[in-house]
């Protein structure tokens, strides 16, 4: 890991990394995000009741969406061509979850851990803006990077 920020120029100033000397790799990231809710939304989810339709299905189309988007939203990202996106959701009717996974793969020379995370998070989004009519109080628990491979630094797993 560096000792600095990489976003960081000598002055301390944001700048977007330069990857145009960094060799191109598969490289690919997996995300997760979990959205809390009663039993009672939850078994609405799974059954695929809810008032505005389809949760998951809609969720996992935010999901690749936002994907393909994340160079425009988060500021000192790279535009990425982006090979595979995908998104899943797995509801926990007892425990009130819906648990996303989002995966993304390019053959580039900069990671996809910022497409894993975007996809997981707007599609979790997603998932709250279906079911808020049901239940205002979904939460939104946790957005992480699962694992991350390709690139100088290899292979990570949480």
């Amino acid at each position: 890991m560096p000792d600095r920020l990489t976003h960081l120029d000598e002055h301390g100033d944001a700048r977007m990394v330069d990857v145009g000397g960094k060799p191109v790799t598969e490289r690919r990231a997996v995300a997760r995000a979990v959205v809390r809710m009663k039993p009672e939304t939850a078994r609405i989810v799974a059954a695929g009741d809810a008032p505005k339709g389809d949760v998951l299905g809609v969720a996992r189309i935010a999901g690749i969406m936002a994907a393909k988007k994340t160079g425009d939203l988060i500021p000192l990202c790279h535009p990425m061509g982006l090979d595979h996106v995908d998104v899943d959701g797995v509801v926990d009717v007892e425990a009130g979850t819906v648990t996303i996974t989002a995966s993304a793969g390019v053959t580039a020379r900069t990671g996809v851990e910022m497409e894993a995370m975007t996809a997981a998070s707007v599609a979790a989004l997603t998932v709250y803006d279906m079911v808020k009519g049901v239940e205002r109080g979904v939460a939104i628990e946790e957005v992480v990077l699962l694992e991350k491979s390709g690139g100088a630094s290899g292979t990570w797993r949480r």
